[in-house]
């Protein structure tokens, strides 16, 4: 049941935190400053990431301290908790976490919205998501591919974030979608030509780093042990869920884009084709929370490398 509990706070971590970073960078590049401002739902919810990633994240210390101490109880006892603020890595990481949250959520609620606080919650969430390099298998390697696979791991979950956070922007910004407002038709279809190139980017380096993970989490010797081992099945559904959401993500830019640039002055074909992108982002939207949950139980697991050390012990 612990254990239960510690996968869906990291659940919740990850999502607070791609929406804390993906979402106010996209509002930077993906909208001009006056429709991005014209925007009422971002403030909300930045103001609900923030309190998702502060309450989980402080949460997640504490459940993942009595995974560590054998029970919830002693997980709980300030002697459990100072060893793991001050004996691991894992401690530190989670109050810096749920340290930057809280101060990104007093930002949101005392100040205006703006291109400068956009900018300084970009970096807040820069901050939050690296964070998880030193929650996961990434700080676990020793030796000389320490730093590699942190630094992997780091630009994993920045690419992850920029992509999920302005996924999730896009799903509002068509659920919330007017017909028949032709300015609100622009400014949908500008945002999605927007975050075409980004999201282009995003992709090749969570392909490229993901690789670099993948060395150090698989290897060679480990690639064989894919299919019999849990972190290896899960890898596998892992890698699958994300070729699904590569195949929508390009369907999205090289369809439903360019059928909703062709809809701009037709009302009828804006709705059907607003609709269809509707449906696509929702679908892409379930298979991320999907994906996210395979990584927060991969992180509770022993990866393959791992287990083949054992073996070799």
């Amino acid at each position: 049941m612990l254990e239960l509990l510690v996968i869906g706070l990291r659940l919740a971590q990850y999502g607070g935190a791609v929406i804390l970073l993906g979402t106010p960078l996209f509002l930077l590049y993906g909208l001009r400053s006056t429709d991005a401002l014209a925007q009422t739902w971002p403030r909300r919810l930045l103001v609900a990431a923030c309190a998702v990633v502060a309450v989980t994240s402080a949460a997640g210390l504490v459940a993942q301290t009595g995974v560590m101490a054998g029970s919830i109880v002693e997980g709980m006892k300030p002697a459990s908790l100072g060893f793991m603020i001050t004996g691991t890595t894992l401690g530190p990481a989670f109050l810096l976490r749920a340290g930057i949250a809280l101060a990104a959520l007093g930002l949101v609620l005392i100040a205006r919205p703006s291109r400068l606080l956009w900018g300084i919650l970009v970096v807040a969430g820069l901050g939050a998501s690296a964070s998880f390099a030193w929650t996961g298998h990434g700080a676990a390697t020793q030796g000389a591919g320490h730093y590699p696979h942190m630094i992997g791991a780091i630009l994993h979950s920045w690419a992850a974030a920029l992509w999920l956070g302005a996924l999730a922007a896009l799903l509002i910004m068509t659920l919330r979608h007017r017909s028949g407002d032709s300015a609100s038709d622009r400014v949908l279809h500008g945002a999605l030509h927007g975050f075409s190139g980004v999201g282009t980017a995003a992709v090749a380096v969570l392909v490229l780093s993901g690789l670099v993970n993948s060395w150090f989490t698989v290897g060679v010797d480990g690639i064989d042990r894919l299919v019999t081992t849990p972190y290896g099945r899960l890898l596998l559904a892992k890698l699958a869920l994300f070729g699904l959401m590569v195949a929508l993500a390009a369907s999205n830019r090289f369809h439903l884009t360019p059928d909703l640039a062709e809809a701009l002055d037709d009302p009828d074909d804006i709705r059907s084709a607003v609709a269809r992108l509707k449906r696509s982002l929702a679908l892409e939207t379930l298979i991320a929370v999907a994906l996210l949950g395979v990584v927060a139980v991969m992180g509770t697991l022993a990866p393959v490398s791992a287990m083949d050390m054992d073996m070799g012990m």
